[in-house]
């Protein structure tokens, strides 16, 4: 039915009874009597009505004050409607106010910093990111212009010249910055620093590895090729021709463990290969490693193996080429004639502790931070006498991350060095 309807048939029958009962006291009693019931009538409706329109103003002027009336006649359906609306707007409230959160929860949690600021570049808002990014705060900041906090040349002439299209890559507190602004609404604009550093220093890293590859393998390869040139030119004899053939296997057998290496660190830092950690024989471990480095050594060195320690878990073939790189390592640098002690024991944390300690050539204390690097070299002449690949004590830091391990290095010029490594109780 018509909503109109609805509303004006109530009224008519109202009127009609209204009418009809003046019309029966005017017949019964007279015109006097029938006007003053009438006029009583009409004055009770309209101080009912002035009642509820008094009520319906208090109600208008706080809302949230008190519940409104039950009301009477239409008064209790425009009540109804009142009452559907406020709760209505409550809910709809309630779920804006949940999703300011769910918004202001995304953006603080947000890697990218935002900033957002007037048409004149005051600050109104920025996000964690932002402020870690720029060193802006936003309790100091509010209201200030982004431009006199934030003092870059480059930033300036980039808001100077007013080229939004294409973002600013902006080196800032120690970051690469990319920062792009959008205009949005009329009078604001969104600043977004992206933060690239990481970026940077991982491609600057790649760079570099596939730099020092090439050369650490061209070296060999360029010796290697030589030889053969001599080789196919001139006719050797069998002295010269046996020694050309010694060099190359030397040069292609470094070129396998430089390979080798590789591969080995690729494998390590790839997530398709996770550690599966199994039981290790700690005992069977070690004396693999004393194998290993007395093979190398070939009887110039004095190596001994102390094993006093817990069995752990872990990759036994990890581990295995992480200690055997640090045996390896103190058989290369240690003059013949040196000592070289191998130990396995309990560490004071809860967990064991592997240490390699040796008399050879010793560190100088401005290179140990550096040491994991690949590539990274002390003396470089002296790695190539003794056909290292500057991958060793890399490997050895990757397979110690996997672990939850951590190396720590003690040495001197001319006295030797020592090498730590501190596995968790478990492995």
């Amino acid at each position: 039915m018509n909503p109109k309807l609805l509303f004006w048939v109530p009224v008519a029958l109202r009127l009609a009874l209204v009418l009809a009962g003046v019309g029966v006291l005017w017949w019964l009693f007279g015109v006097v009597p029938a006007l003053a019931v009438a006029f009583l009538i009409m004055l009770s409706v309209a101080f009912v009505q002035l009642k509820y329109l008094s009520q319906l103003s208090g109600w208008l002027d706080d809302p949230q004050s008190g519940r409104l009336p039950d009301g009477w006649g239409e008064w209790t359906a425009v009540f109804s409607r009142l009452y559907r609306m406020r709760r209505d707007d409550e809910k709809n409230q309630a779920e804006l106010t949940e999703w300011l959160a769910r918004f202001r929860q995304a953006m603080h949690l947000l890697p990218d910093g935002v900033v957002i600021m007037d048409d004149v570049l005051f600050l109104e808002w920025c996000n964690p990111a932002a402020e870690a990014h720029l060193g802006l705060r936003q309790d100091r900041d509010k209201g200030m212009r982004v431009t006199n906090l934030i003092r870059s040349p480059e930033f300036m002439d980039y808001i100077i010249l007013g080229r939004y299209d294409q973002p600013l890559t902006l080196s800032f507190r120690e970051r690469k910055l990319i920062v792009h602004i959008i205009p949005f609404e009329n009078r604001r604009q969104i600043l977004v620093t992206h933060d690239v550093t990481e970026t940077e220093r991982t491609e600057m890293m790649r760079r570099d590895f596939i730099a020092n590859a090439s050369h650490e393998l061209r070296t060999p390869l360029t010796v290697i090729v030589g030889f053969l040139e001599i080789a196919a030119s001139e006719d050797l004899d069998y002295a010269t021709r046996m020694a050309h053939l010694k060099l190359m296997t030397e040069q292609g057998h470094r070129m396998q463990h430089l390979i080798e290496d590789m591969l080995t660190l690729s494998r390590l830092e790839s997530v398709d290969h996770p550690m599966r950690p199994e039981p290790i024989d700690v005992r069977t471990l070690m004396e693999r490693v004393l194998r290993d480095a007395r093979a190398l050594s070939a009887g110039k060195h004095q190596i001994t193996l102390e094993v006093d320690g817990p069995d752990i878990r872990g990759s036994a073939d990890e581990l295995h080429s992480a200690f055997g790189n640090l045996a390896s390592n103190a058989v290369r640098y240690t003059p013949t004639g040196g000592n070289i002690r191998l130990s396995w024991g309990a560490s004071a944390k809860g967990g064991a502790k592997f240490v390699v300690e040796d008399t050879g050539i010793g560190i100088d204390p401005e290179h140990i931070s550096r040491l994991t690097e690949r590539f990274y070299r002390v003396d470089k002449s002296r790695s190539r006498e003794t056909q290292g690949t500057g991958l060793g004590l890399a490997i050895v830091k990757h397979v110690l991350l996997r672990h939850g391990g951590s190396l720590s290095i003690k040495s001197e010029a001319g006295k030797g060095s020592s090498f730590t490594v501190c596995l968790p109780a478990g492995g």
